[in-house]
């Protein structure tokens, strides 16, 4: 990494900061721990919620889901300019002022008299927020002594975890019960207490700064060019994706400009993104690594609940219950893995929970439509066990041979693929699942027609049992083809998903950390 722009010998650099312990490290790993979690819970609270906020402001369903694009848009924008922006005003500064503009701009969405207002303020909660979840990473990682590193990592990778499972359960539960507003007034005492947390016992932790220029063309370019590949990931479906010119057209802008983005960024003396941090073999692995285990492992976030409720018919409420359990392993075991890190080949560990994965994947393939709830929730609860083991390991073998100065520098640049892959794999199993559905859908219904016994003989218990006539038995037929097709359509998801965690468990021994590795600190 000796490649890499350091700090010129104007840059400012604190004296050694005393480090924190016992309470007060306790008491800021909860600050940091619920800033990261507040950011990452408002990528999902609100996406149960689109419908009724929809009608209260008096839009459409499609403009309401503006409420969820813009900040992922924003979001996605900003992330990657962590690193520079932390070098140029120090890592806990732009923290702590993300922290506060995140819990202002939770507030005035709140208080939005309309649709328009709303999406302005969730664009200004995005940007605020693209720094928060690396720099909670890299301030916990600093604020630990080196051999309670991998605790401090499983701590943080919790939150990280848990944070989308829970948002569509918290933003349905309080759709329910109380107003559209709570779902981000909520963040606000959250907010105040990570604030008011982190400015206290990070006084004097300041990293030191340097007075980098602004790349102007570098930050256009990837505003223009991540803003619109996010805008044709969350927008791709609805538009029937290249059918559309809309989308046609994202794509191109997207396409030119990031690809430019390449070119300016790697001639640049000064990048606003550092993309010399892929000459180092563990993270550029630990990247690709993460981003297709995290989109494969979306894709289920994504589809479960979705079956669950228009297959399996479940409420909002039972679908929430029967996705949480996936979290109550990994919650207990995730600080477990992250205190042991340094006695276990991370490689192993890492490769063990693809292995889980997979096996869940596979279990879930062969899901049918009689399944209780008891069986609906077990391969979710296994399934924890694989969270554990994937986050902690894959994270610290990304960041293993990264230097102190370009740490957050290379965890916002991790966390901006973790955050688009999840884009991403929304989209892909999305799309996949409705083409999946309408395929099988065109296969079962080769075997229904009027010259078939058992298809008469449904049809007449349907008119016997039911009372159903007047073309009212065939739409209840093709209802349930429709439910059979989407069932297939949901364990061809899985199984694919399986073979993909399969080929992931095999990929990861590609990387090379040391033995006992643990996020560098400095060199």
């Amino acid at each position: 990494m000796s490649d890499v722009a350091m700090p010129t010998a104007g840059s400012s650099s604190p004296a050694s900061p005393t480090r924190l312990q016992g309470g007060a490290l306790a008491l800021l790993t909860v600050g940091l721990a619920l800033g990261t979690f507040m950011e990452v819970l408002d990528t999902s609270i609100a996406n149960v919620a689109v419908p009724t906020i929809a009608g209260s402001l008096g839009v459409s369903n499609s403009e309401g889901t503006w409420v969820i694009s813009s900040y992922a848009v924003a979001a996605a924008i900003a992330v990657p300019l962590t690193g520079w922006l932390a070098r140029r005003v120090g890592e806990v500064r732009l923290f702590v002022s993300a922290v506060a503009l995140f819990t202002l701009a939770s507030m005035l969405c709140g208080l939005a008299p309309n649709m328009q207002t709303l999406v302005g303020f969730r664009l200004l909660q995005g940007l605020v927020s693209g720094p928060m979840v690396p720099l909670s990473q890299t301030i916990l990682l600093r604020s630990f002594p080196e051999d309670k590193r991998g605790l401090a990592l499983g701590l943080w990778a919790m939150t990280v975890i848990v944070a989308p499972i829970f948002g569509p359960v918290v933003g349905g539960w309080i759709t329910d019960n109380y107003t559209w507003p709570w779902i981000f007034y909520i963040n606000v005492p959250v907010g105040i207490f990570s604030f008011g947390t982190c400015l206290v016992l990070l006084r004097g932790q300041e990293t030191k700064t340097e007075q980098l220029p602004i790349d102007l063309i570098g930050m256009a370019l990837l505003a223009v060019g991540v803003g619109a590949l996010q805008m044709m990931l969350d927008n791709g479906k609805d538009h029937d994706w290249f059918n559309s010119t809309f989308i046609v057209v994202l794509a191109v802008t997207s396409v030119i400009c990031l690809s430019v983005l390449l070119i300016w960024e790697i001639t640049s003396d000064k990048p606003i993104v550092d993309l010399t941090l892929f000459k180092d073999r563990n993270f550029a692995l630990g990247v690709i690594v993460t981003s297709f285990g995290y989109m494969t492992f979306f894709a289920s976030v994504v589809i479960f609940p979705l079956w669950l409720q228009t297959v399996m018919e479940y409420t909002a409420g039972q679908a929430g219950l029967a996705t949480a359990p996936v979290g109550l392993l990994a919650l207990i075991l995730a600080p477990i893995v992250g205190k042991n890190m340094e006695r276990l080949e991370l490689r192993a560990v890492a490769s063990f929970a693809f292995v889980v994965f997979a096996v869940v994947s596979f279990w879930n393939s062969g899901f049918a439509l009689n399944m209780t709830f008891d069986q609906v929730i077990m391969p979710r609860l296994v399934q924890g066990i694989g969270i554990a083991c994937f986050f902690v390991p894959i994270t610290t073998i990304t960041l293993s041979s990264i230097d102190d100065d370009h740490l957050a520098a290379a965890a916002g640049l991790s966390n901006f693929f973790r955050v688009l892959s999840g884009a991403i794999g929304t989209a892909v199993s999305t799309t996949l699942w409705d083409d999946r559905a309408i395929y099988h859908h065109s296969r079962l219904i080769e075997s229904i027609n009027v010259y078939s016994q058992q298809t008469n003989a449904f049809l007449d218990g349907l008119q016997h049992r039911l009372g159903l006539v007047g073309g009212q038995d065939i739409g209840m037929l093709n209802q349930l083809v429709t439910q059979h097709a989407y069932m297939l359509a949901t364990n061809d998801i899985f199984y694919i998903s399986g073979y993909v965690f399969v080929l992931l468990a095999l990929l990861v021994w590609a990387t090379k950390p040391k033995k006992g590795a643990k996020p560098a600190m400095g060199h």
